[in-house]
């Protein structure tokens, strides 16, 4: 089984930074796509942006022009951007992979954007 470690997420001031990190334990390649999820309090669990291993990307109306999602050299590490952060982006994130068909989950990292 492939196994996603996230890591990134704190608490920053609106207007700040954050740059989350899922490494895998495999690479991945073609249309295998690594991506975030988010689960805002009080709303359903929304998908963020994702990647495939021809680098296209895609990403939520939420977070178009403020986010970026990237991966490293190797591709087993899924880089996501995250500027301009508001209060409504405050969630726990969540990566997940589909590498060879198999899906996997990461157990999140949670984001917290004060005003």
């Amino acid at each position: 089984q492939v196994q996603l470690v996230e890591s990134g997420g704190g608490l920053v001031q609106a207007g700040e930074s954050l740059r989350l990190s899922c490494t895998a334990s495999e690479s991945f390649s073609g249309a295998d796509r690594m991506g975030w999820f988010r689960q805002v309090p009080g709303n359903e669990r929304e998908w963020v942006a994702d990647i495939n291993g021809v680098d296209n990307t895609n990403y939520a109306n939420s977070v178009k022009g403020r986010f970026t999602i990237s991966f490293d050299n190797v591709k087993t590490t899924v880089f996501l951007q995250m500027n301009s952060l508001k209060p409504e982006d405050t969630a726990p994130y969540y990566c997940f992979a589909n590498l060879r068909g198999a899906l996997t989950w990461g157990k999140g990292t949670l984001v917290t954007v004060s005003a």
